[in-house]
């Protein structure tokens, strides 16, 4: 009888699985992008997941830029972000550029730490032009082999240029010059391990940059993509068809950010169908990962809730249009930062690109999480000395792609200028003396000293302008925290009506 019952239950359960390997005839990938620490969209992505895997084969995947943007990522150095994406699971991930604020060996140890695989066909170590990681991975759903892809945009060497050097020395490099070649390779070689599909998890965006790499190109000079998951313009992309080197169309999508929405591209009888998911509609969440992100927000509520100040006035971010404003022109909130940079170091001028300020801030009372929010990055305030004529290139360098937005626009302090939009040039640069309390032009030959974040002293804002210059001083505080006690100490905890307006430091001509 004992032996019977064994039978009937094995029989079950051999008919339990087999009807659930027909039920999954499917493959569902799930995928996000610049996600830069919205992190509760991670349970939703998670309960998503959780929800389709019964019935189908799935996988989740992310196109970079996770670690930073954020409070989360700000106040733990990326380290909450990695613990919750481990909780996740996820079946691949490439790098973004913001992968690369910190230092690569403190990157590599939070992806370590995530425990997916690392994806980037086209990072490599300069010295013995190896890769740094596996440029795809293979994962088998039924019969079915599916290639994961990793592209990082190779304009993050001119972005985030220290993390690729050591000293003088060049330590990693990220193919600008070959990089379709190298994916090319990487494409054939995936094939050739009989992979089915090609999916490229992208962290190049559809807009022209410095490099000359996007995503765009990317397809139009190679063959064997099937469809390119895209990042790093924030575009939000359903479904777009380009052609490529032999004709054939590719697909590429893109999320837009901070978890608006989450792609699904479902595999089916050979044919593939994707769509994004706005987050705010999805009721799915994880319970685990849930647990997860309730435990890094308790930690960030202690961490974050000190009152800094009361503002009287709310800090302008972005127009009606969405444009982040700090890129094109003149802001209170970049005179309130650039203020705050020139008075803490004393020097003549401060410097702040568009690109550190991360979101405005309404009016009332500020706690510390709020302008963690607003600067989050791990860059530290410096003091470099530069002629005046240095100081007059960066302007034209930083503003050269008006009315278009640039995160290296620069924000200023002891400092007027006119920009030009039609010829790309620079006039009435004027420079304030601190004596007589006016502006007095510029000096092309005089030394100036300048603050602004070691980002863009090393090379990572204002197109290399600052690279050469002295550096005479390197502070220890990170950007935020100099604008913490500047408006505690000089301001006594109070923003007044003297930033409720731009002040007219920048004009804008066409």
């Amino acid at each position: 009888m004992r032996k019977k019952y064994l039978f009937l239950a094995a029989l079950m359960l051999l008919c339990s699985v087999v009807v659930s390997a027909k039920k999954k005839q499917s493959i569902v990938i799930l995928y996000e992008n610049d996600v830069h620490c919205a992190i509760e969209g991670y349970q939703v992505l998670a309960g998503l997941r959780d929800a389709v895997a019964d019935t189908a084969y799935v996988a989740v995947v992310s196109s970079g830029d996770f670690v930073q943007g954020g409070t989360a990522g700000a106040i733990s150095r990326g380290q909450y972000v990695a613990d919750i994406m481990r909780t996740v699971g996820y079946d691949a991930i490439t790098l973004g550029n913001h992968e690369f604020d910190f230092p690569v060996k403190h990157t590599k140890e939070l992806l370590a730490h995530i425990g997916a695989p690392v994806v980037c066909t086209n990072l490599y170590e300069t010295e013995t032009n190896r890769k740094v990681f596996a440029p795809y991975i293979i994962k088998k759903f039924g019969k079915t082999k599916i290639a994961f892809i990793g592209a990082a945009t190779p304009g993050t060497f001119y972005t985030e240029t220290g993390a690729f050097f050591e000293g003088d020395k060049q330590i990693y490099d990220l193919r600008e010059k070959d990089f379709n070649e190298v994916m090319q390779r990487t494409v054939d070689q995936a094939r050739k391990e009989g992979a089915r599909y090609v999916v490229v998890l992208s962290h190049l965006g559809e807009d022209p940059d410095r490099s000359g790499v996007n995503s765009h190109e990317m397809i139009k000079h190679t063959t064997g993509i099937d469809i390119v998951l895209d990042g790093h313009t924030h575009s939000v992309v359903a479904h777009d068809t380009l052609l490529n080197a032999a004709g054939k169309p590719v697909v590429i999508t893109e999320t837009g950010s901070k978890f608006e929405n989450i792609g699904k591209l479902v595999i089916r009888k050979g044919k593939m169908h994707n769509e994004l998911l706005p987050v705010k509609d999805l009721a799915v969440r994880s319970e685990r990962v849930q647990a997860t992100t309730d435990s890094v927000l308790l930690l960030m509520q202690e961490q974050t809730r000190r009152i800094v100040c009361h503002s009287d006035v709310s800090l302008q971010f972005e127009n009606a249009k969405g444009t982040w404003i700090l890129r094109t022109e003149d802001t209170n909130t970049g005179n309130l930062i650039c203020d705050a940079f020139r008075v803490t170091t004393g020097a003549d001028i401060a410097l702040a690109n568009g690109g550190c300020v991360r979101r405005g801030q309404t009016a009332g009372d500020w706690t510390y999480g709020d302008i963690a929010a607003m600067l989050p990055y791990d860059n530290h305030l410096w003091v470099v000395e530069a002629s005046g004529a240095t100081i007059v290139e960066l302007l034209r360098r930083s503003t050269q792609l008006l009315p278009e937005e640039d995160g290296s626009f620069p924000q200023v302090s002891g400092l007027r200028y006119t920009a030009h939009v039609a010829d790309h040039s620079i006039s009435d640069v004027e420079v304030l003396n601190r004596k007589t309390g006016a502006y007095e032009p510029i000096d092309p030959n005089r030394s100036y000293t300048v603050s602004t974040i070691d980002y863009c002293v090393s090379g990572g804002g204002f197109y290399d302008a600052l690279k050469n210059c002295k550096v005479v001083e390197r502070g220890d505080m990170l950007y935020r925290d100099v604008f913490v006690e500047f408006v505690e100490k000089n301001l006594g905890g109070h923003i007044g009506q003297d930033y409720s307006e731009p002040q007219g430091r920048i004009r804008i001509e066409n």
